[in-house]
């Protein structure tokens, strides 16, 4: 699709069926190219050419109705909130007041005309959309209750047909209240970023929309505000909550250099921060936009629930035709009776409860998540988690701190410590490898000043290190593989390296013309939550888990020990650990991968689910990535795996619970036991009770 001009919600769709109604209809007047529609969340986004007024004239001949989301979602007035209720309850009294006229003698006539009313006031949404389906040759929920509810007037049951309007329409109010509880919490995600940002422009504080400020400007940030945009403290220290952004309630120290996100709260002291984004690019709009994207993506059982109900409904109707004209044609049997038998048929037939309970426990699982700072990007991932039982990790930044540190800086030549120190931070400034951060802060504490060094060119050489020129000379800097590849390593170099390797240390060379100038040396330590993590994996059946990493064999091999891996692969590239990650596949079907790096990138690709933890990951990892966990805690991967599971049982103990609802009552109804309200009553309750189980997943918690 284009780009999204406008967001609308659509009122009164409320299962798959209609959605096909309306989806139908906006397929031949707008395009399928030209819009999107959330059923759980009842909005539909369309391109921006496209004009408003026809939009919504659109969504009406299907049957429906949709106000635009002007800058955010609006506060709903009563009417659009409790219309349904309104309904239910005036066509219910009515109903009410006519059963009791009936008990009164000569009052026939008087209670016919408050059945009649009952059925108009609460079927009126209904035979209106009845009809908009037929004509558009959709067999939907609506189309099947007007047709039971006539056929009940035709043969002389209108109580009975008033109490299937009355009860129908009680279901769709509660349903409404339901669905309306998902939708807010999902749009709560996405309302946390003020629209006003007080900024600092010719020594003048000014509050201005927060969409008009640009990257570089100023920001001045009081105790208990909120941030506008994100951006890096300027002067000042506080705590910043960051819970829209991690899901952690506890606030973070800021510091000057320390990143900021939109939507953050400011604790207590007052801050100033450098814009770096835009409000349209800033952290929380790209939650945001993930948040929509995995909202459109179906997971196969959802799919698969579709299809099912695509050959259920025209099933049931081509069985309720055989009982109504089967009985009477062959066996003399009476024909009102089994023509009632049909209509009772026809309302089991509706696939309300079957088709809507998916999709609202998948959208109140991704919002958990989303709240808790886990971003799945679409139900078919929540899906493939529940089946994963192999994990592969990176080691650097994942299983570890991704703080290295400096420990050895080894000269192999004449040049100084602090001159090669120099030349190696001027290279790794540039660098995005998880060890530039290392050699930049210890060039800060040792004070050597690197930007003396001009970088004329640079180039990476992935898996392996980078290239350099600097004042006119080309310097390599890499992992071992690099060296060897360039002949540095002559058997002293060769000597110090595995030395160092066997202190569990990672090392970096720096060369030229052949020859190996220094070793750098750096230290990571293990996260200390990794090894709990691979206990409680392991407690959950994952049967397999192995270490990635283009480290050094020792290292590796160390650091798996520490937190219980039994399986390793150290120096690859990579292509190596996409291949690796491949071969898992095969042989565990459904593998997850979990890093943070543009090396990752690849494997992350290749997995059934990539996991990208996200304070850190780059942002090639982010988009690479199904999963992203917004704040460095490696305990939230067995919980992600505790609430995909969670769903999955919720998904299939939803469609067990309607589908025996519907055998029962096919058999009922064949039998002739069940009556229309009680069809209704089961069929409709059973769609509530599918919706509320769904939305327990909302508070899931362990």
């Amino acid at each position: 699709m284009e780009k999204v001009g406008k967001k609308y919600v659509v009122s009164g769709v409320c299962c798959s069926t209609e959605e096909g109604v309306l989806r139908k209809c906006l397929d031949t007047s707008l395009g399928p190219g030209a819009y999107t529609f959330n059923l759980a969340t009842s909005e539909l986004a369309v391109q921006e050419n496209l004009d408003g007024e026809r939009v919504v004239h659109h969504v009406r001949e299907a049957g429906f109705t949709a106000r635009p989301v002007e800058g955010g979602p609006r506060r709903e007035g009563f009417w659009e909130r409790h219309r349904q209720g309104v309904i239910a309850g005036i066509s219910a009294l009515l109903l009410l007041a006519a059963l009791a006229l009936e008990k009164i003698g000569n009052m026939e006539a008087t209670a016919r005309f408050l059945l009649l009313a009952s059925m108009l006031i609460g079927g009126w949404d209904i035979f209106r959309r009845a009809l908009k389906a037929l004509r558009n040759r959709v067999l939907d929920m609506n189309f099947l209750m007007a047709v039971a509810v006539t056929g009940a007037v035709l043969i002389g049951k209108w109580e009975e047909g008033a109490a299937v309007i009355v009860l129908f329409a009680l279901s769709l109010m509660l349903e409404s209240y339901s669905l309306m509880r998902t939708r807010r919490a999902v749009r709560s995600l996405m309302d946390f970023s003020p629209e006003m940002a007080d900024v600092i422009r010719d020594g003048m504080e000014v509050a201005v929309p927060a969409r008009g400020v640009t990257p570089g400007e100023l920001l001045m940030i009081r105790p208990g505000q909120r941030i506008p945009l994100d951006g890096l403290v300027e002067t000042g220290m506080s705590g910043v909550v960051e819970t829209m952004i991690t899901g952690e309630s506890t606030p973070v120290e800021k510091v000057p250099g320390s990143l900021v996100y939109a939507g953050s709260i400011n604790d207590r002291g007052t801050l100033t921060v450098r814009v770096t984004r835009i409000f349209e690019d800033t952290t929380l709009a790209r939650i945001v936009n993930l948040i929509e994207q995995a909202q459109q993506q179906r997971a196969p059982v959802q799919s698969f629930v579709d299809r099912f109900a695509a050959i259920y409904t025209p099933a049931v109707l081509a069985i309720a035709l055989a009982v109504a004209v089967v009985p009477p044609l062959v066996l003399g049997q009476p024909f009102i009776d089994w023509l009632y038998r049909a209509l009772v048929m026809l309302v089991i037939a509706c696939p309300c409860a079957l088709v809507i309970s998916t999709p609202v426990t998948i959208v109140s699982a991704l919002t958990n998540a989303a709240r808790r700072g886990m971003l799945i990007k679409g139900g078919k991932h929540l899906e493939t988690l529940s089946t994963v039982r192999s994990i592969a990790f990176d080691k650097t930044g994942t299983l570890t701190e991704g703080k290295p540190r400096v420990t050895d800086i080894i000269p192999l030549n004449s040049l100084s410590r602090e001159e090669l120190l120099e030349i190696v931070a001027a290279i790794e400034h540039r660098s995005e490898h998880h060890l530039a951060s290392a050699v930049l802060e210890e060039a800060a504490r040792a004070g050597v000043d690197f930007t003396r060094q001009i970088l004329e060119e640079f180039r990476a050489i992935p898996g392996k290190g980078v290239m350099a020129r600097i004042g006119g000379k080309i310097y390599y800097l890499g992992n071992r593989r690099l060296c060897e590849d360039l002949e540095f390593c002559n058997g002293h170099v060769r000597e110090r390296l595995e030395q160092l390797a066997r202190e569990g240390k990672t090392t970096i060379v720096l060369g030229k013309d052949h020859e190996a100038l220094c070793i750098v040396a750096v230290r990571d330590t293990a996260r200390h939550t990794s090894r709990d993590m691979v206990s409680d994996l392991r407690r959950l059946g994952v049967s397999h888990m192995v270490m990635l990493s283009g480290d050094h064999a020792t290292a590796v091999g160390q650091l798996a020990g520490e937190v219980g891996i039994e399986h390793q692969g150290a120096e690859m590239l990579p292509e190596e650990k996409m291949n690796a990650i491949r071969d898992l596949r095969g042989r565990y079907g459904s593998v997850a991968m979990v890093g943070d790096g543009i090396n990752d990138a690849p494997a992350l690709a290749a997995a059934s689910v990539g996991i990208a933890m996200g304070s850190n990951g780059t942002d090639t990892a982010l988009e690479t990535a199904d999963v992203v966990l917004m704040r460095d805690d490696l305990s939230m991967l067995p919980l992600l795996l505790r609430l995909s599971r969670k769903t999955m049982a919720v998904v299939r103990q939803n469609i067990a619970f309607a589908l025996a609802v519907k055998l029962i009552f096919l058999v009922l109804s064949v039998a002739g036991v069940a009556t229309l309200w009680m069809a209704v009553l089961a069929d409709d309750g059973a769609a509530l009770l599918v919706i509320l189980n769904g939305l327990r997943l909302l508070s899931f918690k362990r």
